[in-house]
Parts: structure tokens; sequence; C-alpha cells
């Protein structure tokens, strides 16, 4: 279990500092908008763009990736079909599916897997799908919901996808490693350090996001977030732990793997896309913090059961 504690003691600690930054108020009243724009501008693309330039494709057609498909499919099938017969927002409503179905395999999958699997490139095919399938799709939806009156024309919607730049990181990335193009050191070399602020800035934003907030606080909120967290740390991991073992038939290790990796939270780069686009960035922060929360002793749970 010291791949957990480890995990989330590094992401509480960044949280904490940007709490105490917030409280201080050391970056200014606009601190967090700065962050959220540089991680989702320019260091997210940038360590998408490396990580994925390095990545084998192939792992995109394993059968445990095919299960963490399934299993984040049904949850946020789950809760978009809460949401339509409750009427809620539809961007509100896409960003409580991505937290109840997008794990955070950066930030806490990979020491995780490190650590309590002891292969930290088991995270990677669900980071791939992740950003391959799922923020492509998400952003816009995102991007169709916020886009404002006179600038939704059909064109403006068809090319979204290719005018976002996390999901212009990704394809770039994923299109140096399918042509075997191997960058040389010097070329890269600045997309990693750029990319090594990704995770920081979005803790410390999230973070900062905290002061005076007080969770569940609005009741009309408490829903959405409650069964965002239900699905992200119950039903992710059962749907894959059921599919896994009854329809697969994974060895032991296997599925303890895809159990582990469905069972980790909201990813934080959620927070940062509901800031972005000024739509369910409560439901985001509440369901991030709670799932994140949660995901200590259902870890510790599935690592009893299957470990």
């Amino acid at each position: 279990m010291g791949g957990v504690i480890t995990g989330f003691a590094v992401i509480t600690c960044i949280i904490g500092t940007g709490y105490v930054l917030g409280r201080r108020g050391l970056l200014g009243d606009n601190g967090p908008v700065v962050l959220t724009k540089l991680a989702f501008h320019v260091a997210t693309p940038a360590l998408l763009f490396e990580t994925l330039a390095e990545a084998d494709l192939s792992v995109l057609l394993s059968g445990p990736l095919l299960i963490t498909a399934l299993s984040t499919f049904a949850m946020a099938a789950l809760y978009v079909g809460v949401a339509v017969v409750r009427r809620w927002p539809p961007g509100e409503s896409t960003v409580g599916a991505l937290c109840a179905s997008y794990v955070n395999a950066g930030n806490l999958g990979i020491p995780i897997a490190a650590y309590v699997l002891g292969d930290a490139s088991l995270v990677a095919p669900v980071i791939l799908f992740q950003q391959l399938v799922i923020s492509p799709v998400a952003l816009t939806a995102l991007d169709v919901f916020s886009t404002r009156t006179g600038d939704n024309g059909t064109l403006r919607r068809m090319t979204t996808p290719f005018r976002n730049p996390v999901v212009i990181g990704s394809l770039a990335g994923v299109t140096v490693a399918a042509t075997g193009l191997t960058l040389p050191a010097p070329v890269l070399e600045p997309f990693e350090l750029v990319g090594a602020m990704s995770v920081p800035a979005v803790l410390l934003a999230f973070g900062m996001s905290l002061r005076g907030s007080a969770v569940l606080s609005p009741e009309h909120e408490r829903l959405p977030v409650l069964l965002a967290v239900t699905c992200k740390s119950v039903g992710q991991p059962l749907v894959a732990w059921v599919i896994g073992a009854g329809v697969f038939e994974l060895s032991k290790a296997a599925l303890f793997a895809v159990v582990v990796t469905s069972a980790l939270p909201s990813a934080q780069n959620l927070f940062t896309y509901a800031a972005r686009y000024e739509v369910g960035t409560r439901v985001a922060r509440e369901s991030i913090l709670l799932s994140t929360l949660a995901a200590a002793p259902v870890l510790v749970a599935v690592a009893a059961v299957l470990g």
C-alpha cells in the first residue's frame, strides 16, 4: 500500500500549497485563472505531445483497455441518462459525466501503478484512450455547449476538435508515434520542460479554488456531485471487475490491474476543462475532491480482495 500512500501524499501536498497561496493571495485574484490557462493552452498540450510521441500505440488493442473503455462508457452513459431525466444543463452534465468516468491516470495513476502494480506502463493504455477518445469528444461537446450566439456555425462546430490545444497536442504526438519517427532530444526537451508544469499548475489551481469553498453547499448541486462520485468510486471499479472476471476471464494479476486503474479518482485536469469553459466548476471541484478522498479506502479494499 506504499504506492497508494505515496501518490496521495504528493497530490495532497501540492493541493495544500495551492490552498495556502489562495488564502494568502500571493498570486492575486486571477492566480487560478492564469494557472488554468497556462495548463490548458501550453503545458498540457506539450506534456501530451512528448508522452504520446514516444508511446507504443499497440497497447490500444489490448483486452484490459477494452474493459476500461466499457466501464468508462457505462458510467458516463448512466450519468448522462440521469442528467437527461432530471433536465440538468448540458454543459454541466458533460463535466459531471467526465467526473463520473475519467480517471486520474497521470499524476496519481502512474505512481500507484509503479508501487502497487509494479509496472507504471500499465496506465499508458488508459492515458492514450482518454486523451485520444474521451477528451476530444468531451471537449467538442463543451465547445458546442459553451458557444455564444452568432458563433456557432456548422463549419466552426465541425472543426472544433482541431482547434483545441489539448487535442492538437495529443494528435500531433500520435502522428509522430504512428509514423515511427524518432525525434532528437533537443527537439523534445522544450516539450518536456514546459510539459512538466502541467500537473503542478493544475493541482495548484485546484488548491487555490478551494479557498472559501463549502463542499456540497448548494442543495441543487448535491445530486450531480454525489452521482458523479458514486459512479467513479464505486460503479466504475465494480463494472470493470464484473466484466473482467465474468466476460473476459482475466487472470488474477490482470484483473487486479484493471480494477485498480478503474478505481482511481476523477482526474484533476477535469477542473481545468470546467474552468476553461466556465461551466460546472463546482461540480468538477467537489467531485474531484470527494472521489480523491474516497479513492484511498476503495483502493485498499480492492487490494485486500484481489491483490
